[in-house]
């Protein structure tokens, strides 16, 4: 087993403070050349699992949605990967995704919005797909930060 192997599977994250928890734990996990693609819709969880990944790897902080930027690097603070956090939710294709010139190979790469993308950077990675509890929910939780997530990890292709 290797990368995020031993977390692959379905889990339920209860609060923010878990979600940030289990991103911690995968960034203690993750090593350079790994490359995870974030699904979810606005406001499942993504930029928060982000931030513990990056508590997880020592990089410096702080981790905001790259939205308007596409993608941010932040470098370690221990000797070890940086974190590059990339938003591709106004990325047209695949391409568009080549052309930032992401160092893949020695950096630890989070692609929030990335589906579909990912097999131009790597040829296996991770897909995290996170869901407000049973996907199923009333209008008022749908921005509920408290409301619980199912989160699902599968490595790909």
């Amino acid at each position: 087993m290797s990368g995020l192997d031993p977390l692959v599977g379905e889990s339920e994250i209860a609060t923010p403070d878990e979600m940030e928890a289990l991103g911690e734990r995968m960034g203690r996990m993750l090593r350079p050349g790994d490359v995870v693609v974030l699904t979810g819709a606005l406001g499942a969880g993504k930029t928060t699992l982000t931030r513990g990944i990056a508590a997880g790897l020592g990089v410096r902080g702080p981790v905001q949605s790259p939205t308007f930027v596409i993608a941010r690097t932040h470098p370690s603070l221990i000797g070890g990967a940086p974190l590059v956090h990339v938003d591709a939710y106004r990325l047209g294709s695949a391409l568009e995704l080549d052309d930032l010139d992401i160092d893949v190979d020695r950096s630890v790469v989070i692609v929030e919005w990335g589906r579909g993308m990912a097999g131009h950077l790597a040829d296996v990675w991770w897909e995290v797909e996170l869901e407000r509890g049973s996907g199923v929910v009333a209008a008022d939780a749908e921005l509920d930060a408290d409301a619980p997530r199912r989160v699902t990890i599968a490595r790909r292709p």
